[in-house]
């Protein structure tokens, strides 16, 4: 991927839109420009799960003001996540398309473990070195990632279903901030946090660091008070349980100095960081500048560097489920080279973006059979499973399910895949892979003939030398049975000698 002086990171959670311009000097990003607005996409969610007309309306307005910051921007350079909202909503995929359209980039909806690694990257990198293993809770608006890490390296990370915007509208509704209300918050809180308090409490971690905008306000309201110097504090805290408690209602919170965009969220915010201190044991807990948008940004670096996450994780999988390694490099070499010879013949301004198709597959023929390890039979319905669900560290959700659409389509029926027709526009990789499989059946380094595949509207042939073909009838019969499999897919493949 080619590299670039500016690059830039839209961060769509489910408080608050950010967007963070960026110039790239080696390996170093240097803040150009950085926008925030307060969409609050989350308290526009029913109880349904839809998100509602005026939250819409919201979120596109100031995605048409990011898209004008953008404009002359390279796609390739702009990397936009969508969070838990997003990951929520029922009618999200509708109202992605208007968001791609109205931003001018597309967006990723990221899984919460995802988020909780980019969080932690951008905290790694915005803080000083240290050896110590580092605790960093992010309360958004619809989730609260936890981590903990160690340099720049993530060694567990959790999200959790609760932020400040869904926690404030579920407990705080009406604007008041009453005593059973607050306790009913932090209850469920606590609960949520149970499930991660045996790895993340004390004593798995020497220092805790909150990286949201909860995080900052809370701090902020405890140096105001001098109830602490810096950061945040469990003693600090309950003073301003009482404080809270004492005012009764939202409105009155104007006079403590806060942000009118945080004032309507903050009873929520609090409730989950009184239970986060109190489940996993903490005393004092620092803030941190960096969060989400940092994070991004040196993973979009990484990318360009030749340094991505997502080749980490397919190699990382590679191992974990006992891929034969002889057999993935046969199938992507072969596969690759089919690939190419089809792109050689694409139109320049065909809808197709050959590096990333070709990247894609690379990783597909990486893990086609990462579900023999479940079963043999129907093992490619296995790995489509294992990638469109496991926690893939790099990949977004929409690239999980494109590898296991591709993964699912390298045998047998094609016109059982389901969202196949109405997903794949240019159908070159699905070929490439399936091809390269029938062709690598042996399992053995064995020659193969001459192979020239070419394409021509949407008609597919190869070119394969006719003795070849006579003396192996088993490859023979596999291709006649591919040339029906495309036909009921309205695909015309042939083959020629």
């Amino acid at each position: 991927m080619q590299a670039y002086d500016t690059i830039a990171a839209v961060d769509l959670g489910s408080n608050s839109f950010r967007l963070q311009v960026a110039r790239v000097v080696e390996d170093q990003i240097y803040p150009l420009d950085s926008l925030k607005e307060t969409v609050r996409l989350a308290a526009g969610l029913t109880p349904d799960k839809f998100l509602d007309d005026e939250s819409q309306l919201r979120a596109l307005a100031c995605l048409k003001r990011f898209g004008e910051r953008l404009r002359g921007l390279p796609i390739h350079a702009v990397r936009a996540v969508g969070t838990n909202t997003f990951r929520l909503a029922k009618n999200a995929s509708a109202f992605l398309e208007k968001a791609e359209d109205a931003l001018g980039f597309p967006i990723e909806v990221i899984a919460g473990r995802e988020e909780a690694r980019l969080i932690y990257l951008g905290v790694a990198h915005g803080m000083p070195p240290s050896q110590n293993h580092r605790l960093v809770v992010d309360i958004g608006g619809g989730s609260t990632e936890c981590v903990i890490g160690e340099g720049l390296e993530p060694l567990r990370m959790e999200s959790l279903y609760m932020g400040c915007v869904s926690y404030s509208k579920r407990f705080f509704g009406d604007g008041k901030i009453t005593k059973d209300a607050m306790r009913q918050a932090e209850l469920a809180a606590r609960m949520e946090l149970q499930t991660i308090r045996f790895e993340f409490s004390g004593g798995n971690w020497q220092e805790a660091i909150g990286s949201s905008g909860t995080a900052r306000a809370l701090a902020d309201l405890l140096k105001q008070n001098d109830w602490s110097n810096e950061g945040i504090t469990a003693e600090g805290l309950a003073k301003l349980r009482s404080m809270l408690l004492k005012a009764g209602e939202c409105k009155r919170l104007d006079a403590l100095g806060l942000k009118p965009d945080r004032i309507p969220v903050l009873p929520g915010g609090f409730a989950i960081m009184s239970a986060v201190f109190t489940e996993l044991n903490i005393q004092h807990m620092s803030v941190a500048g960096a969060a989400l948008k940092e994070g991004v940004l040196y993973d979009l670096l990484g990318r360009l560097h030749h340094q991505d996450m997502r080749d980490v994780t397919v190699s990382q999988f590679m191992r974990r489920y006992h891929i034969d390694p002889l057999q993935a490099k046969r199938v992507e070499d072969l596969s690759l080279s089919f690939f190419k010879q089809v792109a050689q013949g694409y139109d320049v301004d065909v809808d197709v973006d050959v590096d990333a198709a070709q990247q894609q597959l690379q990783w597909v023929a990486r893990l086609h059979e990462i579900g023999i390890s479940i079963a043999h039979s129907g093992y490619h319905k296995h790995a489509a499973y294992i990638l469109e669900n496991a926690d893939m560290p790099g990949f977004s959700k929409m690239e999980q399910f494109q590898l296991g659409l591709q993964v699912r389509a390298q045998r047998g029926s094609l016109s059982k895949v389901p969202n196949l027709s109405g997903i794949i526009q240019d159908w070159s990789a699905i070929l490439a892979l399936r091809l390269a499989v029938l062709f690598c059946r042996s399992r053995t380094d064995v020659t193969l003939p001459e192979m020239q595949l070419k394409k021509s509207g949407n008609e597919y042939r190869i070119k394969l030398d006719k003795y070849w073909i006579e003396q192996n009838p088993l490859t023979e019969n596999a291709l006649q049975a591919e040339i029906k499999e495309w036909k009921a897919v309205g695909v015309s493949f042939s083959v020629t000698s």
